[in-house]
């Protein structure tokens, strides 16, 4: 079983973006399920959803305690927030900033992990160039396919596509393309090349 845990704010898409992995893995034939977890309903507040992928019936319906990659939609939470609780030695972190680790405050953290295996990318400023609003969910969901290897892009633009059909979903998916082009350049080659 591989375990998403994916930390935001409210109005940013969090549960959206755990809902469309879902649907990506359901596209590729494996068994998924998404769900969130907030406390107070507004806009900004700290939002986390979670996806479990596996190629069999899932019965766990706990939160995800010890994920095997995080996808981290608004990188001040990485000052308020323990957003790296619980993450596996081997796990993948994907952060939505174009900011150097340094500047993020977790250069030391991070160097413990394998360098393909943790990726700042901007998906903010994709949103806002293809989609025209800072709405960094599908973007993060195509670099979360390139850095980990465990769905093909073509699912993750998918599921946008079913979820957001027309313009909205066209933009979106592009966004997501452009986003794993990105990501997919710093990757093993054996990697990105299933995807």
């Amino acid at each position: 079983m591989f375990q998403i845990r994916i930390h935001g704010r409210g109005g940013q898409g969090v549960v959206t973006a755990a809902e469309l992995l879902s649907m990506a893995a359901f596209e590729e034939g494996r068994h998924a399920q998404a769900f969130p977890s907030f406390g107070s309903e507004r806009m900004g507040a700290p939002v986390v959803s979670f996806c479990r992928l596996d190629d069999r019936e899932i019965r766990l319906r706990e939160p995800v305690q010890e994920p095997d990659a995080l996808i981290i939609q608004d990188p001040t939470l990485l000052q308020s927030v323990d957003v790296f609780s619980g993450l596996s030695p081997a796990g993948y972190i994907l952060i939505n900033s174009r900011r150097s680790y340094e500047e993020l405050g977790i250069a030391e953290f991070v160097a413990k992990f394998p360098a393909h295996h943790v990726c700042n990318l901007g998906a903010t400023e994709l949103a806002l160039q293809y989609v025209g609003r800072p709405l960094p969910n599908a973007a993060l969901l195509g670099g979360f396919a390139a850095i980990s290897g465990e769905m093909h892009i073509e699912s993750v633009t998918g599921a946008i596509m079913e979820k957001f059909p027309g313009a909205v979903g066209e933009a979106n998916a592009t966004a997501a393309r452009q986003a794993f082009s990105e990501v997919a350049q710093h990757q093993p080659e054996e990697r990105t090349a299933a995807c």
